[in-house]
């Protein structure tokens, strides 16, 4: 008992500092590769960029806490969804790095609050003029911040929120609310960028800015679910062959390949001649192989491969514990 205590105890600590980890990595890559070039990936961070824009005297972080803190008691109040301490700790802990990364990052009071690239870090880390670097690097840590978060039973809250309440009251489904809610930021960012409202000056790239921007949400999301999930390589197969090349099959599928199958009887509708149907769940690099040594064994069998988005049970991943996140 002690020993599963002390377990526990240390899987714990360790969930807590991956959050820490997580919240670090989100707070440089936006400090240093997305507010600086007035990217809007969407979401809360993205709104509080354009906000920054439109008010530099407050940073980014701040408008942050004024747009996540109610968001995360409506999500209380009107979907009744408790506020996990693990949630909690990342909507304050991000924001915060992000706002003492920006103070060090910059050298004046005047370049903090219009966000200069040309004086971030006295110049050393000024992409003015590789764009694509800083959209590329920024995305990629900023979505290993938050699968981090994730992994670690912790979300950034944000625009997720919206998106639920939207489905509530609104019956709007979630995927296209989350979609909408980014539309909507990136196209009022290119419109505060592009013409310069509020105390910036106006950008006159704003539509390769928005384009940018529809890069970062794409690679951030990409990364997150790689993150979480991993890679998806597994393939699903469906294989149907004649009833007497069954036993060659079995004998295939468990002693060369090592795997096991479901078998289903079948019958074929044209050929009116009794089938032995197999599923089963193979690794990509297995497909040929597999393919190939039923071609040999029955050449008029017929294969199906399609992609197998997970698979939980023996030998593949252990299912996944009651309320625990699962966005694979």
């Amino acid at each position: 008992m002690k020993k599963v205590l002390q377990k526990k105890s240390s899987r714990i600590v360790l969930e807590y500092l991956g959050i820490f980890l997580g919240c670090l990595i989100t707070s440089v890559a936006f400090t240093f590769l997305i507010n600086p070039y007035k990217l809007v990936p969407g979401g809360v961070y993205g709104s509080s960029i354009v906000l920054h824009n439109l008010f530099p005297a407050l940073q980014v972080g701040t408008f942050s806490y004024m747009i996540s803190i109610p968001l995360l008691l409506l999500s209380y109040f009107l979907l009744g969804k408790n506020i996990g301490a693990r949630t909690l700790m990342a909507t304050l802990i991000t924001p915060a790095m992000m706002n003492g990364l920006s103070a060090l990052a910059y050298s004046t009071p005047e370049a903090l609050q219009a966000l200069d690239p040309h004086q971030l870090c006295g110049g050393y880390l000024d992409c003015s003029n590789d764009m694509i670097v800083a959209v590329i690097i920024g995305s990629v840590l900023i979505g290993v911040g938050e699968g981090l978060l994730m992994r670690c039973k912790a979300t950034s809250g944000g625009s997720d929120i919206v998106a639920m309440l939207l489905h509530k009251y609104l019956r709007v489904r979630f995927s296209r609310a989350l979609m909408g809610i980014d539309a909507t930021v990136i196209t009022i960012g290119m419109v505060v960028i592009g013409l310069g409202i509020g105390d910036q000056a106006p950008a006159h790239n704003a539509l390769i800015l928005a384009g940018y921007s529809l890069i970062c949400i794409w690679l951030m999301s990409t990364t997150v679910a790689y993150i979480i999930a991993g890679s998806k390589n597994n393939k699903l197969m469906f294989v149907v062959t004649d009833d007497d090349c069954k036993e060659a099959v079995r004998q295939f599928v468990l002693h060369k390949l090592d795997r096991t199958a479901t078998s289903i009887e079948s019958h074929g509708l044209y050929s009116q001649k009794n089938k032995c149907t197999l599923m089963m769940v193979v690794r990509l690099r297995e497909v040929d192989l597999f393919t190939t040594s039923i071609m040999e064994i029955d050449p008029g069998a017929f294969v199906i491969v399609t992609d197998a988005y997970d698979a939980y049970g023996n030998r593949w991943k252990a299912f996944p514990k009651k309320n625990a996140l699962q966005l694979s």
